[in-house]
Order: C-alpha cells, then sequence, then structure tokens
C-alpha cells in the first residue's frame, strides 16, 4: 500500500484540478457579468483589472491561510471559489440598484425630450438641447449619441447605437419611438414620449417593490452561507479529531462532493434572489435583421 506522505502531491494537483473544473463549470452555467452601459474600453478594463487584482488577491491569501490550518486541498479551492464569487451570492442586487437609476435617468430623460421637442425643429436639435438637463449617469451615452450625429451617422443608426450602450428593455421602448419618428417623421411623438415616461415611472416604482422583497431572499442567502462557513471553521479549529477523517484521500474525495453539494445550494439560493431582465425588443431585431 502507498503510504499517505507520497500521496500528498497527488491530493493538492487533484484538489486543484477538481477546483479548477468546478470554477469553470460555475462560469459555463452563469458566465460573466453583463455590464450596464459602456463608457469607455479604457476605463472599462481599468476598472475590470482592478476588481480582479483584488478579488483575486483576497483569494489567493484566504487559500493560503486555508491551506495552512488546514492542509487539505479541495477546501482551499472551495475557499478560493467562494471568495471570487462573493458577489455573485448577493444575487446582482448592485446590478439592479444601478439598473433601477438608469432606468429612472431614462424616464427623466423622456420627460425631458418630450418639452424640448416642442421648441425645437427636430430630433437632431432636440437630443443636443436635452444632454443638458440628463442625469449623470446618462449624459456620457447622450453625449456619443450626439458626437455620431456631428459625424453625419444616420439618426436611426445613431439611436440603434445608443439603445446597445443603455443595454436595457425599457430604454428600448423609448428609442424605438424615436427610430420610427425619424424615418417617417409623423405627429404624435411628444404625447408617446409622454406616455413612455409614465410607463418607465411605472415600471420603476415596480421594480423597487420587488427589489424589497428580494433583499430578505438575499439576506436568508447571506445569514446561510456564514452560518455555514462558521461551522465547519469552528469544527476544524476545536474539534480536529471529528474531521480528521479528511486528511485520507478518500476523505478528499468525501470532501469534494460536501463542497459540491453546498456549491449547488449556494447556487440554487443566487438564483432564487436574481432578477432575470426582461428581453430587449431592438436586439431582438437587429439579430433579425443580421440572419437575413
Amino acid at each position: 500500500m502507498i503510504p499517505i506522505e507520497l500521496l500528498d502531491p497527488f491530493v493538492m494537483l487533484a484538489g486543484a484540478a477538481i477546483g479548477g473544473g468546478l470554477f469553470l463549470f460555475g462560469l459555463a452555467l452563469y458566465g460573466l457579468p453583463r455590464k450596464i452601459g459602456k463608457p469607455g474600453p479604457r476605463r472599462d478594463r481599468r476598472e475590470l483589472l482592478r476588481a480582479l487584482s483584488t478579488r483575486t488577491g483576497v483569494a489567493i491569501i484566504t487559500g493560503a491561510l486555508v491551506l495552512i490550518i488546514t492542509g487539505w486541498p479541495v477546501m482551499t479551492a472551495g475557499a478560493v471559489l467562494l471568495v471570487l464569487a462573493w458577489r455573485g451570492l448577493t444575487g446582482g442586487a448592485a446590478e439592479e440598484r444601478l439598473a433601477m437609476r438608469n432606468l429612472e435617468a431614462l424616464a427623466a430623460w423622456t420627460e425631458s425630450l418630450r418639452d424640448t421637442i416642442a421648441g425645437a425643429a427636430g430630433l437632431e436639435q432636440a437630443i443636443p438641447s436635452s444632454v443638458r438637463a440628463a442625469a449623470p449617469t446618462l449624459r456620457p451615452h447622450l453625449r456619443a449619441l450626439v458626437d455620431r450625429l456631428h459625424t453625419r451617422m444616420p439618426l436611426p443608426d445613431a439611436l440603434r447605437e445608443f439603445a446597445d450602450e443603455l443595454d436595457d428593455s425599457s430604454a428600448d421602448l423609448v428609442v424605438a419611438a424615436l427610430i420610427l419618428n425619424a424615418r417617417l417623421r409623423g405627429p404624435g411623438l411628444r404625447d408617446v414620449l409622454g406616455a413612455l415616461a409614465v410607463s418607465a415611472r411605472e415600471e420603476l416604482d415596480m421594480r423597487r417593490r420587488v427589489e424589497a422583497e428580494r433583499r430578505s431572499t438575499r439576506r436568508s442567502v447571506q445569514i446561510v452561507v456564514v452560518v455555514a462557513l462558521l461551522f465547519a471553521a469552528l469544527l476544524i479549529l476545536f474539534n480536529q479529531s471529528y474531521v480528521s477523517e479528511y486528511d485520507s484521500l478518500l476523505g478528499q474525495a468525501v470532501l469534494v462532493v460536501v463542497a459540491a453539494l453546498f456549491g449547488a445550494g449556494f447556487a440554487w439560493m443566487r438564483r432564487l434572489a436574481r432578477f432575470d431582465k426582461p428581453a430587449r425588443l431592438l436586439a431582438a431585431s437587429a439579430a433579425r435583421s443580421g440572419d437575413d
């Protein structure tokens, strides 16, 4: 029989491979978080690198501490994955709050554009005039829209890129009305924008009520995760004889199953607390036009 001491490197390699496989499996299931808005590729790259470097550093330190205390490679890989996925366990609360701020800014801009159209010759003159009154979260996208209009890009194409930058189903309704008016030049745009602003306000109120209800679910997820981790840490620190069976190769294999069950439970609770965005109208039309 091969001594356990000779199997330790193979156990560590197996644990690292299993942890990497679990991470890639979770990434394949849920994908990367989708960004709301595009303030600029250079700024996005800096923010992404800063977030990844900070989170990765914390994950490495946490994994090193777990490996020193327990000596279990599977627990180390699980701790690293948990640190990297900790923000996802809250169910996208930050993304939903940002989406609600963008929706509120869109409703205010729609009302401002409705009032500006009355004194302007058309959308080409009304849109630049509405930039100053727009919210800070919406202003960069409007300035990019105005820049595209200054480069002689057709208004419908510029509006479609504006909708792609906002990446919101409610914004698609407003932009679709503007695209139709830019192509047909028909009357009644002010009434349509007024109705869309009211609809956006009603959707914002609904999202706030849903967010208030989901907040308790997210808090329950966090409590369950913290209690489970605290209970495991107390067992490891104060009752090592109880968890000594995990020191063997078979124990590490069993620990993989236990960690996978906990990970599946956390992922299921995250899915309960997540807000699924509605499908975009203009994205679907753009995909159909590209297929044709």
